[in-house]
């Protein structure tokens, strides 16, 4: 008798073991906490390369239940390949771990590749998406068809995200016909991931968004049944986060019924479920209302309970119960927690509690202070939260400090005269730069580790800094700067400190310094110790190893030693890669068909200047995700609001600056001007571009080549390539721009430091970078629609244009394509931007007012942005010789880009 083994169509996954997803199967759970932005324990552990010890994280997801292990190595100090490829291949020699199957989780799809090249078995691929089009889709897809991996699709498509029940059926719709059509995957591979957003936000808009989501899980079952459905599950109670009893609750009721609807498996924690059954009933019902949408009050009945639950074992509440108090610990909890409501009356009350003015400070604002610096130390406290609780004692000792001038005549015999302080730290951002939100910050986190701060601000000259360091008879000095010229400032105080005989050390710090350049360029220049600080949060442990008298000697002779290795593998590094002569460069150029391209005329040439424009459409196009990074807060925009290490206090720093840019909206605290101009231009076939002025003089931008040995077929690129070359006898055209948002800001930063408000004052800082930025993303748009009008039928989304979907670049200078910072000079005089804008160049090229961003348009369609990376001598002479400069003076404008030893 023949017997017909039939195969059923079911999602079969494997690690060592398999899993195969029947209809009987429960809810599959996906281990969360092997991911970078998820668990701080494995991000660390992974940054400091102790992948065995990485392991264990993983281990204990499989031993509490995860039957698919998530993994995610994307992070912006990881190189996510290598990560990836190293973590996997350890992973497979441990039977107890990998007999499960792993998602690999990346939003580089080079990383995703990476993986599926390490794994046994059959695993999942998290994710792939139409909003990069069909093309790259097909492309991703059929890659991981190749290594038989599973595919998770987002909900996404070329205009952005779904949130609509419609566009989650059709999206998903759509890319199920693709991948089942044009590239043949079995449906059962495919899993579909419809967007859970949070619900009970406040916002009518969200009240529908797990009704919309349960009911596609349901469509999309019956319109294509044999694909699975998953989902971030623990987005859908964000709005209550740290409110776990609530969010428990949130999570089982959401559970229950999207898993009715066709909700396979989800990246959940599983501690942070509770059983359906054993909810408080009155909170099961409440929950009920809000994830159905039963009532419209359901969020403000779920709000008021919520305040009222307790959450393992604490009360969480809203009333003022701390009040009740001494008033050391209400001191103590208005320092941790920020708050300044009732610090005046406070104060007040210590300062007739103790003798003296001074112990109120020494005692319980220091004792205070103390915690916040171990939970900050620790990483149970956020940068945020240490500005407000700076803003918080910088009130209190305000109102502390006449009283203490008063008693400083009799504090001269008993105490000298002066708090007791940790030690004196000097900061200053150097010479000709203008950047000072990192520098202020870090001296926030020291103020609030007791360390007197003496703050000489922006663009301070070597011999004010030194001056003013003996004066104050400062124990350590900090430098800031953002901007390449900076860095030889830095060497320059480095030796005036040698010169003058300084015995403290030197703290380095600002975005282009780094451990290398330090060691290399700025520690020889001075004996007595000098440190790079890579962020506020090192500064402390620096600064204390510094001035600890124990600790002092080994901790600068490690530094030394550490900086002489560095110094020395970077005068022995041999080259790994390999560069072309400039001429050899030149001839691998772009390669454009200059005899069929033909230029856009510009529809409006010329120069274009706006005043006074409207900040509220500014604020539309504003890129969050580098605001946050300004609080030392890493992720991605939005995601960041619900990571759950860092998205509590990440939500409460967005809604403060929602708060403070819509009074800089309504109250118009500052201005925005602008000016764009579009002007022919043509280049000579190498490395120079000739620009016509309003005036007719012809003015020549010269410009910067890789010299790397490129693969076959990639060229060698220099800006200029984007320009026609004369020869040809076409006329180009090249743009440029000046942008500020930054006019007015300085009357509100006086306020904010009359106020002992730091945190306003740097949350200022930032909001106007952002809106610099923006503000330079929305003249750009309207250059290619309205003015030059090369691209008038665009249509992008805000996160397109933040991802350079646009045809044509705005590369800037100082920056990755066109590091040298003179050509600025030029840029300037074309606009008359000074004159149109109030933009003022520094001498070493910053712009002031610091919120300001300028720059050239290219609008070739061919034009992208790229570094120019390493450049050989060949270069640097023929740039001196193009600028009408001596070697030396190219060579220290270009330092940082030479690949010789000078």
């Amino acid at each position: 008798m023949n017997t017909t083994n039939i195969i059923k169509p079911y999602l079969r996954l494997s690690g060592l073991e398999p899993l195969v997803v029947r209809p009987e199967t429960n809810f599959i759970n996906v281990g969360e906490r092997t991911n970078v932005t998820g668990s701080k324990k494995f991000a660390r552990l992974v940054r400091e390369g102790l992948y065995e010890e990485a392991l264990s994280v993983a281990r204990q997801q499989v031993e509490s239940g995860a039957q698919v292990l998530d993994v995610n190595m994307d992070d912006a100090l990881l190189d996510g390949e290598k990560a990836m490829t190293t973590f996997l291949n350890l992973l497979a020699s441990e039977p107890d771990i990998s007999r499960i199957p792993v998602m690999i989780d990346s939003s580089k799809f080079s990383v995703i590749e990476a993986g599926l090249k390490c794994l046994q078995g059959k695993c999942i691929v998290n994710s792939i998406s139409l909003k990069e089009g069909e093309e790259k889709f097909i492309e991703h897809a059929v890659i991981c068809q190749s290594f038989g991996a599973s595919v998770v699709v987002m909900a996404f498509d070329e205009t952005g995200q779904a949130d609509t029940l419609e566009k989650r059926v059709s999206f998903c719709h759509r890319a199920y016909k693709i991948l089942t059509e044009k590239v043949g995957f079995d449906p059962q591979d495919i899993i579909f991931d419809p967007n859970i957003f949070a619900i009970a936000t406040g916002i009518e808009e969200h009240n529908n968004y797990a009704v919309e989501f349960i009911e596609a899980c349901r469509q999309i079952k019956q319109l294509m049944p044999l694909v699975k459905i998953s989902g971030g599950v623990s987005n859908v109670s964000f709005s209550f986060r740290g409110n776990d009893v609530v969010r428990e609750a949130m999570h089982s009721v959401f559970l229950l019924h999207a898993i009715k609807a066709g909700l396979d498996m989800g990246i959940v924690n599983a501690g942070m479920i509770q059983i359906y059954d054993e909810i408080e009933p009155q909170l099961r019902e409440l929950c009920e209302d809000a994830v159905l949408n039963r009532r419209p009050d359901a969020t403000e009945r779920l709000v008021n309970f919520a305040e009222t639950v307790k959450a393992k074992g604490k009360t969480v509440e809203k009333d003022e119960a701390w009040r009740k108090g001494t008033v050391e610990e209400r001191l103590s909890h208005a320092l941790v927690n920020g708050i300044t409501d009732y610090i005046d009356g406070d104060t007040e009350e210590a300062r007739q509690k103790y003798p003296r003015p001074l112990e109120v400070i020494e005692g319980p604002l220091m004792a205070g202070m103390n915690i916040v610096g171990d939970l900050f130390g620790s990483g149970k406290m956020f940068l945020p939260q240490v500005v407000k609780s700076a803003r918080v004692m910088k009130k209190s000792v305000a109102i502390l400090t006449p009283y203490i001038e008063e008693e400083k005549k009799l504090l001269v015999a008993q105490n000298g005269g002066e708090i007791k302080s940790a030690g004196k730290i000097l900061l200053a951002t150097v010479k000709g730069d203008v950047h000072d939100i990192g520098k202020n910050i870090v001296g926030v986190v020291l103020g609030c580790n007791g360390y007197d701060i003496i703050d000489l601000g922006v663009m301070v000259p070597a011999e004010k800094i030194l001056q003013a360091a003996r004066e104050h008879e400062v124990d350590v000095i900090g430098l800031s700067g953002l901007i390449t010229p900076s860095l030889d400032e830095m060497v320059h105080i480095a030796r005036e400190m040698k010169r003058q005989q300084f015995d403290i050390p030197l703290l380095i710090g600002g975005a282009t310094t780094s451990r290398t350049h330090t060691a290399v360029k700025i520690a020889p220049e001075y004996e007595n110790g000098v440190v790079h600080v890579l962020d506020a949060s090192r500064s402390v442990t620096v600064t204390g190893s510094l001035l600890n008298k124990a600790l002092h000697k080994n901790f600068l002779a490690g530094v030394k030693d550490e900086y002489v290795k560095l110094n020395e593998a970077f005068r022995n590094k041999k080259p790994v890669k390999q560069y072309l002569r400039l001429a050899d460069a030149r001839q691998n150029k772009v390669p454009v068909n200059w005899e069929t391209f033909q230029p856009v005329k510009p529809k409006q040439p010329g120069t274009h200047v706006f005043d006074n424009y409207d900040l509220g459409e500014i604020a539309e196009y504003i890129d969050w995700q580098p605001f946050f990074i300004a609080w030392e807060l890493h992720g991605k925009f939005p995601q960041i609001l619900s990571d759950e290490v860092v998205g509590k206090e990440a939500t409460r720093l967005y809604n403060d600056a929602q708060a403070m840019l819509k009074r800089i909206i309504d109250e118009k605290w500052l201005r925005a001007r602008a000016v764009i101009g579009m002007f022919p231009a043509t280049s000579n076939g190498m490395d120079t571009v000739t620009v016509t002025a309003p005036d007719g003089a012809e003015v020549p931008l010269e410009f910067l080549r890789q010299q790397v040995k490129k693969a076959p077929g990639q060229p060698n690129i220099c800006l200029s390539d984007f320009i026609a070359p004369a020869t040809f006898g076409k006329q180009d055209y090249i743009g440029g721009f000046a942008v500020t948002a930054g006019e007015g800001i300085e009357q509100w930063l006086e306020k904010f430091r009359k106020d002992h408000d730091d945190y306003s004052s740097i949350m200022l800082k930032a909001l106007a970078d952002r809106l610099a930025e923006a503000f330079t993303e929305l003249l750009h748009e309207r250059v290619r629609k309205e003015f030059w009008a090369y691209a008038t039928d665009e249509h992008l989304s805000n996160d397109q244009l933040i991802k350079e979907e646009y045809l044509g670049i705005r590369p800037a200078p100082g920056y990755p394509a066109c590091p040298e910072h003179t050509e600025k000079y030029k840029l300037f005089d074309l606009l008359n931007a000074t004159a149109s804008t109030g933009i003022t160049l520094t001498e070493s090229l910053a712009m002031y007012p610091a919120a300001s961003v300028s720059g050239w348009y290219f609008a070739n369609p061919q034009a992208k942005y790229f570094g120019l990376g390493k450049i050989e001598k060949d270069q640097a002479e023929d740039y001196a010789q193009r600028k009408g400069w001596t070697l030396e003076e190219a060579e220290r404008w270009l330092r940082p880009n030479l690949e010789y030893d000078m």
